[in-house]
């Protein structure tokens, strides 16, 4: 398979499902989180809160080529816009920057991500989402709080209000998708 073939076939496993069943977890989450030892629910949920991007049809699918930049989110249409993206960022010393689907973020997990273009790698990437969910959820043995923890790890006040908000608005998405499956 060519490159524009499997990069093709990448975007469809991971972004679009059966539009007559709208909320249901593509396979590559579930093999995924079946790796990982996570529920595909939470994996989905948290890709869907981290990078989700709202169809014409009113559909909600994660977008494989999205940045959070310093708290401002950007989206790219193609893998190869947005490593250009990541890498303008990168060297102009910007280094809190969400990467991809599950929006992992380079100043906290520079090593897990190995490289700019790794990082953009659709299954790497929620590969490395994942594992970051399931050390959460080592460290909690709860998964609403390893969620919150996904997005805010500390352990301040405002850290915690801020994990919690989180975590909720990623239970909703699991909701939605419990209701579909």
């Amino acid at each position: 398979m060519n490159w524009h073939a499997a990069h093709f076939a990448v975007l469809l496993v991971f972004c679009l499902t059966d539009p007559l069943k709208a909320e249901t977890i593509p396979s590559a989450y579930h093999k995924i989180a079946i790796e990982a030892d996570i529920p595909a629910s939470v994996l989905y949920g948290v890709a869907l809160a981290e990078s989700g991007l709202k169809l014409q049809s009113g559909r909600v699918r994660p977008w494989p080529w999205t940045l959070n930049v310093a708290g401002v989110p950007r989206r790219y249409a193609t893998r190869q816009a947005c490593y250009k993206g990541l890498r303008y960022y990168l060297s102009h010393g910007v280094r809190s920057i969400d990467i991809g689907i599950m929006q992992v973020n380079w100043h906290y997990h520079r090593k897990k991500l190995v490289d700019p273009w790794r990082a953009l790698d659709p299954v790497f990437n929620v590969r490395v989402g994942a594992q970051i969910l399931k050390d959460e959820y080592r460290k909690t043995k709860i998964w609403h709080k390893a969620i919150g923890r996904y997005h805010s790890p500390g352990q301040k006040p405002k850290q915690k209000k801020r994990a919690a908000y989180y975590a909720r608005r990623v239970m909703k998405h699991i909701r939605r998708i419990g209701k579909n499956t």
